[in-house]
């Protein structure tokens, strides 16, 4: 996705980081490159819009439920592997058979 136009920060690499902006996860300037994108990248921040309106979505449906440690572990052990760039097993695949 992309307006044409060229920007200091590239489209790619706001819409690669864009779950970090919307969680306040990356420096301060960082988030100052991407909110100059998104005045300048109306594509950009029609994107960033819909991401953040699931987000709040999901958080007011879902944000109230406990979620099991070990759950969590799984998950943010698969985020880790994909990250790594490492194979990550299909969802088919038994819990037992990943351990």
């Amino acid at each position: 996705m992309s307006c044409g136009e060229p920007h200091e920060t590239d489209c790619a690499e706001v819409l690669d980081h864009l779950y970090e902006f919307l969680d306040r996860e990356m420096p301060d300037s960082d988030c100052t490159k991407f909110e100059t994108h998104f005045e300048e990248c109306s594509p950009c921040l029609e994107k960033y819009g819909l991401e953040q309106a699931v987000k709040k979505l999901v958080k007011r449906c879902c944000g109230h439920d406990d979620v099991p440690s070990d759950l969590r572990a799984k998950v943010m052990g698969r985020i880790e592997m994909i990250r790594a760039g490492e194979s990550v097993p299909g969802p088919d695949v038994p819990a037992t058979a990943q351990e």
